[in-house]
């Protein structure tokens, strides 16, 4: 991944450890050998639609996940959003029930990890019994340039 604050890291890819415990320099001999997509940030946007009613009851067992997600080795960001009345034309109509969940991964390994660990098979079993989810549609994204 490119660094997101190029003053920090003076250009280079970052890897887990730094800033904080999610990102490092990556050492500069490393930098030929990696391709763009290699080093490149993943952005996921998964629109979580709930049955209707249900997204106070969703929130409450969401945010007891969201500490272990963020502490999963190349988590960068993870946190639910949900829509916000603003006036800005342009804007789509407000989702009663639906949640957004903003993230962002060191790489694609990363996220893959982060879709198998035990937390997150239980928190799908949890759901599936709670009956709170209507459908979730992902996106997953790199960035447009290096």
């Amino acid at each position: 991944m490119l660094c997101p604050r190029r003053a920090a890291c003076v250009g280079g890819p970052l890897r887990a450890g730094w800033p904080g415990p999610t990102m490092r320099p990556v050492p500069k001999a490393e930098w030929p050998t990696m391709t763009y997509r290699e080093a490149a940030m993943i952005h996921v946007i998964a629109k979580v639609q709930l049955r209707a009613g249900r997204r106070s009851a969703f929130l409450d067992v969401f945010r007891e996940l969201v500490p272990e997600v963020r502490a999963e080795s190349g988590c960068i960001e993870y946190g639910p959003a949900i829509d916000v009345a603003t006036g800005i034309s342009g804007q789509i109509p407000n989702r009663d029930d639906v949640v957004l969940v903003i993230e962002k991964w060191r790489d694609l390994a990363a996220l893959r990890d982060h879709l198998n660990a035990p937390h997150m098979l239980a928190y799908r079993e949890r759901m599936k019994e709670l009956d709170h989810v209507e459908s979730v549609a992902l996106e997953i994204l790199e960035p447009a340039s290096p």
